[in-house]
């Protein structure tokens, strides 16, 4: 597309002699804009594709895709029928049964919090890899009997206990006495500590054994809900279905998925996301105007050049070849040493954010605020070309009515003016 001559050319312009150091310096500057949009489009769409697979991880790692609830919205007493032949569909990988209520957690520390107090039989909590996996103190072998309790360490630290001692639960459901309402209290031991990484789980959910959440909640052989996992977690919907017609001559059951009951919440992820792209898209066309004018006063700086190529012979097309090359070499430069920026800074995103932690003083990140204990990076190839393609066309039509205005130069006219 562009012989020697061409290319000869260009990179001579691009070279700055003495008294032409202004025009150089803005092609510089619009090389780094452009490197620094890519780049940071690249950091923050990546940041944002981890945040939500995290969170979507950590969801629906500990709370199930999909809940099964009697259809009254009391207690299932017969859960065990409904959990078999739940079980016995093909897209579902997991039903677990699961008494569950609000409480109020205090110690003999004085430490006080609200929580969600989750009733699981021993068995099934040991086959959740998300907390069996990420047990940091204690042993669920212990988790059995009316007297065990397995909490999350950002919870422990709260309320300044440690494996052995004791957090009592008081729940807002008391029980009738002839005076009045009293409130239903019930210490029990602490025999582990989990850490999910995600600070809302961490600092909230406790884990006891489904018969003394039987007991404490006082739904005798009952549960509350039955927690499903389906192959696919994208494909609720037709698990829903299958799932409710397994169940027509059971009971009547209401069934809430993931996306409904998280709806919200992804979807304020989704805008976020498309809002962030947007507005760090507008980096890149303000470094792609920057190539505009640093070649039209390139152009008006070599209006004789021009003219003297044109009497040589040389034809509009190899001088608008000429300028087209010299602005898609800012372009494609800067395009590519965001590229790599953005990749590398990605790939070593938590080590970086540790650094700067410790060169502040002050915390980054923090996991009461955005959830995660740690900051996510997860590269999307598609989304990271569509940037990288996005950068190269923005840069190359810049160069279009600057070389088109130096295709167009009159050499007699500019040999005049000079």
């Amino acid at each position: 597309m562009f012989n020697a001559f061409e290319r000869m050319i260009a990179f001579r312009y691009l070279r700055a002699r003495k008294g032409e150091r202004f025009v150089s310096v803005i092609a510089i500057f619009s090389l780094v804009g452009i490197a620094l949009g890519v780049a940071t489009l690249i950091i923050v769409m990546s940041v944002m594709n981890g945040f939500r697979q995290e969170l979507l991880g950590r969801i629906l790692g500990l709370n199930g895709h999909m809940g099964v609830y009697a259809a009254d919205g009391g207690p299932m007493p017969d859960f065990d029928a409904v959990t078999n032949r739940i079980r016995g569909l093909p897209d579902v990988v997991a039903a677990t049964p699961v008494v569950e209520g609000q409480v109020l957690l205090t110690s003999e520390a004085g430490g006080a919090s609200g929580g969600l107090a989750r009733g699981i039989r021993p068995e099934d909590l040991r086959a959740r890899e998300i907390i069996a996996g990420n047990i940091r103190l204690g042993s669920l072998d212990e988790f059995e009997g009316e007297d065990a309790i397995v909490v999350g360490t950002t919870l422990a630290a709260r309320m300044r206990v440690g494996l052995g001692d004791r957090i009592t639960l008081v729940s807002p459901q008391g029980r009738a006495t002839v005076f009045g309402t009293v409130p239903r209290v019930r210490a029990y031991r602490v025999v582990a500590m989990f850490n999910v990484g995600m600070n809302e789980y961490d600092s909230s959910f406790v884990f006891l054994p489904m018969q003394a959440a039987q007991l404490y909640f006082q739904v005798p052989d009952a549960a509350t809900q039955v927690e499903v996992f389906v192959r696919d977690p994208t494909r609720v919907r037709a698990a829903n279905l299958e799932i409710r017609r397994a169940l027509a001559d059971v009971r009547p059951v209401r069934i809430v998925d993931w996306q409904e009951a998280n709806s919200s919440f992804f979807n304020a992820v989704q805008v976020e996301r498309n809002v962030m792209f947007l507005i760090l898209t507008l980096i890149i066309i303000v470094a792609a105007f920057n190539i505009i004018s640093s070649l039209i006063m390139l152009v008006k700086d070599k209006g004789r050049d021009i003219a003297i190529l044109r009497t040589m012979g040389a034809t509009r097309g190899a001088i608008m070849r000429i300028f087209l090359l010299c602005g898609a070499s800012v372009g494609v430069v800067g395009t590519a040493i965001g590229f790599a920026l953005g990749l590398v800074f990605c790939l070593n995103i938590e080590s970086i954010r540790q650094f700067l932690q410790s060169l502040t003083g002050t915390e980054l990140f923090s996991p009461e605020v955005y959830f995660l204990s740690q900051l996510p990076a997860v590269v999307d190839p598609n989304e990271v070309a569509q940037v990288v393609g996005m950068g190269l066309v923005l840069s190359l039509l810049a160069t279009l009515y600057p070389s088109w205005r130096a295709a167009r130069t009159d050499p007699v006219e500019a040999l005049r003016n000079e």
